[in-house]
C-alpha cells in the first residue's frame, strides 16, 4: 500500500487527534496509518462528526412518539402530519466558517442544511435561522452582521426556498465566536422517504453535483478545535457555495427520487465523501471500494487526501439499483451536473480506495465507526444563583424602561434582516416574520406548519437545567400562540470547550432541561447538532442550545398573529404567577445594567395547562390576537402588538416594574371581543386570567401616563438601519 509521508506526533497533533485515540487508532489497524487514513480518522473521530462528548447525555433524550416516522440518526428527522405527508427537518451550526468568512459561512450553512432534507425525499418548504453576534461596538460585529445576513439571504433567495422566520441576539460572549444555526423544514410523501443505509453488494456507488475542489479540507476539524489569534488563518477551510447548483441539484434529486433507481442517498456534508460514504456503508454493514481517478475535480493534481477531506459544495453520494445507470445519468446530464459511478459495493465491510492503480486506503468500517471515542467526560454543576428581590432592582418610570428596552439590540425590529430575504417565495407563506412564529401552507391545501427557533442563552447561563427546559417550552409557545399543535423539535447545542468541567456541566444540565421539557409537553427531539469548542483565546461563548420548534395547524383560517385587530377589544393576560421575575431579565440588563440573579423557572405542568387552554381559545375563534411573553415580559408584549395592529391601548391594574418587565413563565397576553367568556372559561380550566386593559387610540396609556405608538415605532424600528449605516 501507498505510504505517502511519514506520521509524527506533529501530523498527529495538527489532524486533532490526541495520543490515546492515535493508540486506539492502531488498535483498530494493528499497525500504523499511512497519511489518507489518518486524515479518515481524523474527521470521522472530530467532535463535529462523532459527538463524542456529547453522544452519552443525548441518548438520554426523548425521541419517539406516535407522530415519529424517523427520529436521530439520519439526515434530518421525520414526522407524520397526516393525510399521507411527513415533515422532514432539522437544524445545524456552521458557526466557525461564519466568523472566519461570514457571507459564505452562512451560504453555505444554508446549503447544507438544504441538502440534509431534500436528501430524504423532501422538497425544502421554509428556511429558519438563530444567530448571535458581540457586542454592536465590537469592531467586528457590523461586518459579521452584514456577512451572515447577505450570505444567508444570497443563497436562500436564489434557491427560492423562503426564509421565513428566526431570531437574533448580539452579547459580548460572542465578539470572537459567532453562532449561525440554520434549520430548514421540507414535506414529502410518506412513501417516499429516503435513507442512508447502503445494501447490495456490487451496487454503484454514484457521485453527482459539482466537481471536488479544496475548499473546505479540515472542515470538520476546525469545526471541531477552539479558536484563537491566528484563526484569519483557517479561511482556506471554509467552503464555497453556489445556489444556483444547489437548485439544479434539488430538481435533479427530485426526478430521480420519483423513480425507483435509488437504494439509499446521503448528501455529503461534513467531511464530504469520507463521512458520506463511510455512514452510508455503516448503517447498511456493507463495504465499499472507489476509485479516486473517477472523482470529478476542478482542480489540478488532487490526491486522495484532498478529495476525500474536501467539504466542496453541492454534492451527494448513491447508491443505485443495478441497472439503473443509464436512467440516472440522463436526468444528471439533462440538469447539468457531475454524474459519475465512482465504485460499488462490497460485502467486505471494509473502505478500499484506489488510485492511479493503487491500494491508497484499506480500513474497516464498522470498528472505525463503532470504535469512535465516547468520553464521560468530568463536570461540575453550575453554582445556583441568588433570586434577585424586586426591591433590589431600581423602579426606573416604564415609558423610560418601555423606550430603553424597544430600542436595545435584543428587542428591536429585525426588519431590516428580513426585508433581505425572500420571505414569500413558493407563495405559501402565511405568517411573515416578526410574530411568535413562523406559518407556512401545506401546498394546495388549508393546513399549515408552524416553526420557531429559541433559546435564552443568558439564561442558560445563570442555569443550564431551568434555561435548557425554557428553550423548549418557548418554542412550544410560540408555536401554540399562532393556534398550532406543537409536534417535535430540532435542536442545534452550541457551548465552549467540553474539556472544562464548567463547560461540561453546562452542557450535561442543559440536556437534561431540554429532556425535561420534552417530556413533559409530549415534544420529542428528532434530529439534531451539536457544536462545541465555541471559545476564542479561553473566552467561551454563553450557552446556547438552540430549539427548532414545528407544529401542525389544521386549518388555517384559525390562525391567529400578535398584532391588535381593532379597537374597544379586551386585553387579557393569562397565566401570571408571582409579582414579577427579574433576574436576568432584559429589564435589568439593559434599563438596569446589570447581569445578575436566577433566571424564572419553568413550571412544565402549568406550561401545558395553560399553552393547552390558549390553543382551545385560538381555534374555537374566541380571541382576535395572541403573543406569548418572553423578553422584556409583559410591556413589552403589549407594545409588539400595538405596533403590529397600529393600534394602542388603554391599561389598568398593573403596576411596578417587576409586573410590567418580569419574565415570569407561561404567559400569554390575547384580546378579545368578549372577555367575560375567557375569563370564565380560563376559570373552568383552572387557568388565571385578568383583563388588564382595552385596545384603541395611537398610545399606549398606563397610571396615567402616555406613550405614543409613533414614536415607540421610530425607536423600534430605527435601531438596526442606524447601526448598519453607520
Amino acid at each position: 500500500m501507498n505510504k505517502v509521508s511519514p506520521i509524527t506526533p506533529d501530523v498527529i497533533k495538527t489532524h486533532g487527534l490526541s495520543d490515546d485515540e492515535y493508540k486506539k487508532i492502531l488498535e483498530v489497524l494493528g499497525r500504523e496509518p499511512n497519511l489518507v487514513e489518518l486524515g479518515i480518522f481524523s474527521v470521522m473521530w472530530s467532535e463535529h462528526c462523532s459527538y463524542k462528548s456529547s453522544k452519552r447525555w443525548l441518548k438520554t433524550l426523548p425521541t419517539t412518539a406516535p407522530w415519529v416516522i424517523c427520529g436521530p440518526g439520519e439526515n434530518a428527522g421525520v414526522i407524520d402530519i397526516g393525510e399521507g405527508l411527513a415533515a422532514i427537518f432539522k437544524m445545524e451550526s456552521h458557526n466557525h466558517p461564519s466568523f472566519i468568512e461570514p457571507y459564505q459561512g452562512a451560504a453555505t450553512g444554508v446549503g447544507g442544511i438544504l441538502r440534509d432534507v431534500f436528501t430524504m425525499g423532501a422538497r425544502p418548504i421554509a428556511n429558519m435561522n438563530a444567530l448571535r453576534f458581540g457586542d454592536p461596538s465590537h469592531p467586528k460585529t457590523r461586518h459579521l452582521v452584514s456577512g451572515v445576513v447577505h450570505g444567508i439571504g444570497g443563497y436562500g433567495n436564489c434557491v427560492g426556498v423562503p426564509t421565513v422566520g428566526g431570531e437574533v441576539n448580539f452579547h459580548p460572549s460572542y465578539n470572537g465566536n459567532i453562532l449561525v444555526n440554520a434549520m430548514t423544514v421540507g414535506l414529502a410523501q410518506q412513501d417516499k422517504i429516503f435513507y442512508s443505509a447502503a445494501a447490495g453488494a456490487g451496487n454503484p456507488v454514484v457521485y453527482v453535483g459539482s466537481k471536488t475542489g479544496r475548499d473546505g479540507i479540515h472542515g470538520a476539524t476546525m469545526a471541531s478545535a477552539e479558536f484563537d489569534a491566528n484563526s484569519e488563518e483557517k479561511r482556506p477551510t471554509v467552503q464555497v457555495g453556489d445556489p444556483f447548483t444547489e437548485k439544479l441539484l434539488i430538481e435533479a434529486c427530485m426526478e430521480l427520487m420519483a423513480t425507483d433507481a435509488i437504494q439509499s442517498i446521503q448528501d455529503m456534508g461534513a467531511a464530504g465523501l469520507t463521512s458520506s460514504s463511510f455512514e452510508m456503508a455503516s448503517k447498511g454493514g456493507m463495504g465499499v471500494e472507489l476509485n479516486m481517478n473517477l472523482v470529478p475535480q476542478r482542480e489540478e493534481g488532487m490526491t486522495p487526501y484532498e478529495m476525500m477531506l474536501s467539504e466542496s459544495q453541492e454534492r451527494m453520494l448513491i447508491i443505485l439499483k443495478p441497472g439503473k445507470e443509464d436512467l440516472a445519468r440522463k436526468i444528471f446530464e439533462k440538469w447539468e451536473l457531475d454524474f459519475a459511478v465512482i465504485g460499488h459495493l462490497t460485502d467486505t465491510g471494509r473502505m478500499i480506495l484506489k488510485f492511479n492503480g493503487d491500494v491508497v486506503c484499506d480500513l474497516p468500517i464498522d470498528p472505525l465507526a463503532q470504535a469512535s471515542p465516547e468520553y464521560d467526560r468530568p463536570w461540575v454543576a453550575s453554582k445556583k444563583q441568588p433570586v434577585v428581590a424586586a426591591k433590589d432592582v431600581k423602579d426606573v418610570p416604564w415609558r423610560d424602561a418601555l423606550k430603553t428596552l424597544m430600542g436595545c439590540p435584543d428587542l428591536a425590529s429585525r426588519r431590516w434582516i428580513w426585508e433581505q430575504y425572500d420571505h414569500m417565495v413558493m407563495m405559501d407563506t402565511a405568517q411573515r416574520p416578526g410574530g411568535d412564529a413562523a406559518v407556512v401552507r401545506i401546498h394546495s391545501s388549508n393546513r399549515a406548519l408552524a416553526i420557531s427557533t429559541d433559546v435564552t442563552p443568558r439564561y442558560v447561563k445563570a442555569d443550564p437545567f431551568e434555561g435548557g427546559k425554557q428553550a423548549v417550552a418557548e418554542t412550544w409557545r410560540n408555536i401554540t400562540a399562532v393556534g398550532a399543535r406543537p409536534l417535535a423539535i430540532t435542536d442545534n447545542l452550541n457551548f465552549g470547550n467540553p474539556q472544562k468541567p464548567e463547560i461540561m456541566g453546562q452542557i450535561v444540565e442543559a440536556i437534561k432541561g431540554i429532556g425535561e421539557a420534552c417530556k413533559a409537553l409530549d415534544y420529542p427531539v428528532i434530529s439534531g447538532n451539536v457544536s462545541l469548542y465555541n471559545e476564542t483565546d479561553g473566552n467561551p461563548i454563553l450557552p446556547t442550545p438552540a430549539i427548532g420548534g414545528v407544529g401542525l395547524l389544521d386549518n388555517l383560517d384559525q390562525m391567529t398573529t400578535i398584532a391588535f385587530k381593532g379597537e374597544g377589544e379586551a386585553i387579557v393576560l393569562l397565566g401570571q404567577s408571582g409579582e414579577g421575575w427579574l433576574g436576568q431579565s432584559l429589564y435589568l440588563r439593559e434599563v438596569c445594567g446589570e447581569e445578575r440573579g436566577a433566571p424564572p423557572p419553568v413550571d412544565l405542568a402549568h406550561e401545558r395547562k395553560v399553552g393547552d387552554f390558549v390553543r382551545g381559545l385560538i381555534t374555537g375563534g374566541k380571541v382576535s390576537a395572541c403573543h406569548d411573553l418572553s423578553d422584556g415580559g409583559l410591556l413589552v408584549a403589549i407594545a409588539e402588538m400595538a405596533l403590529a395592529g397600529h393600534t394602542g391601548c388603554k391599561l389598568e391594574g398593573i403596576a411596578g416594574h417587576a409586573r410590567l418587565f418580569g419574565e415570569d413563565q407561561g404567559r400569554y397576553v390575547v384580546t378579545a371581543k368578549n372577555a367575560a367568556a375567557v375569563i370564565d372559561a380560563a376559570k373552568k380550566a383552572g387557568v388565571t386570567a385578568t383583563q388588564i386593559g382595552v385596545t384603541g387610540g395611537d398610545t399606549i396609556g398606563l397610571g396615567g401616563a402616555s406613550l405614543d405608538l409613533s414614536s415607540l415605532r421610530q425607536l423600534h424600528e430605527g435601531w438596526f438601519p442606524a447601526y448598519m449605516a453607520q
